[in-house]
């Protein structure tokens, strides 16, 4: 294992997120594995350092991104978020999600390969952790989910564009209904690039870490020796469509939309849904409003807009530069 030494993080912090340093790669492991690998503040501020420093890097070719235990990443820690929340500090939520949605969007134009191996839980945050990446490996362990509706959220950390470019209607059904999708509909549908079975996976990693290139068409080969071709289950949800829209685009509306949820004037759905279902865990969350007929579409709009705060301001997001094709293709 290394750390970056441009700076020097807390104990705490190194070992949520641990290194291996390989001969031509970096392997990041999310290690909060009795968290299922929730992503804490640290984290995502650590990876995002991570990301940056190696990206500058040319010893480094690619990295490789997985999880400790059985999942690469369960989420966003949002029960931390509401803790800070119910103690009336809204900006505290807005904070981590300005951070997170930043590394999403480094992730989404990285110049560099991103291998992620998803071999286990992946929700949520851990989706914005990963799905941006070049090449998503799903196995048979895997489930996917963005399960923010029934926290009275919405599925963020870029979501808006992923999974409005899933074939057919499937993005929409994904995003409103938190359906969970095994290995084989993850690849059916394009949020992984790959499948390889578990079993085969200490063999894919021992070809990635020999491997000297940072060549999108030499790690695909790599794991393509590894990949299977899975039977989609006969009960299958799956559909097809596209949407057009830039990353950046995507993750400025959902920052808008996330600070209304953190403020809590429109609604008090997240915190509502958060207790129901992580904190007093009584899975009866009471919605505000009660019934559709409720919800104008004046109150819809007023998410899509700008906060009403002199202090706040749209998240800003890093220029990029020399881009290759595949990440320009997301601005």
């Amino acid at each position: 294992m290394d750390s970056l030494a441009s700076s020097k993080p807390q104990p705490q912090l190194l070992d949520q997120v641990l290194v291996e340093d390989n001969s031509f790669s970096k392997t990041l492991i999310l290690n909060r594995p009795k968290q299922l690998n929730a992503l804490s503040y640290q984290m995502v501020s650590r990876l995002l350092e991570l990301f940056l420093a190696y990206e500058g890097d040319p010893n480094v070719k690619f990295l490789i991104l997985k999880g400790s235990g059985r999942a690469f990443c369960a989420g966003g820690d949002v029960a931390a978020v509401v803790r800070d929340i119910s103690k009336d500090h809204w900006k505290s939520g807005a904070e981590y999600f300005c951070k997170e949605f930043t590394l999403n969007y480094i992730l989404a134009t990285y110049t560099k390969p991103q291998v992620s191996i998803l071999n286990g839980i992946v929700m949520g945050g851990g989706a914005g952790a990963s799905i941006h990446g070049r090449f998503r490996v799903a196995t048979e362990n895997s489930v996917f989910a963005m399960p923010e509706t029934a926290l009275g959220l919405f599925p963020d950390v870029g979501a808006s564009y992923f999974l409005s470019r899933l074939p057919g209607f499937f993005g929409e059904y994904v995003g409103l209904t938190g359906a969970r999708l095994d290995g084989a509909e993850m690849l059916a549908c394009g949020l992984a690039t790959h499948f390889v079975p578990s079993a085969k996976l200490p063999l894919l990693e021992e070809g990635l870490i020999k491997l000297d290139s940072s060549d999108p068409a030499a790690i695909s080969a790599i794991i393509d020796g590894c990949s299977e071709r899975p039977y989609l289950k006969e009960k299958s949800a799956y559909h097809r469509e596209g949407r057009l829209q830039g990353v950046g685009q995507c993750l400025v509306r959902e920052y808008r939309m996330v600070c209304h949820v953190m403020r809590g004037k429109l609604s008090k759905d997240f915190f509502e849904g958060c207790r129901a279902i992580l904190l007093e865990k009584d899975k009866n969350p009471k919605w505000e409003p009660s019934q559709w007929d409720l919800v104008s579409d004046a109150m819809v709009e007023e998410y899509f807009s700008k906060v009403d705060d002199q202090e706040w301001e749209d998240l800003k997001l890093p220029a990029r530069f020399n881009l290759p094709g595949h990440a320009i293709a997301k601005l």
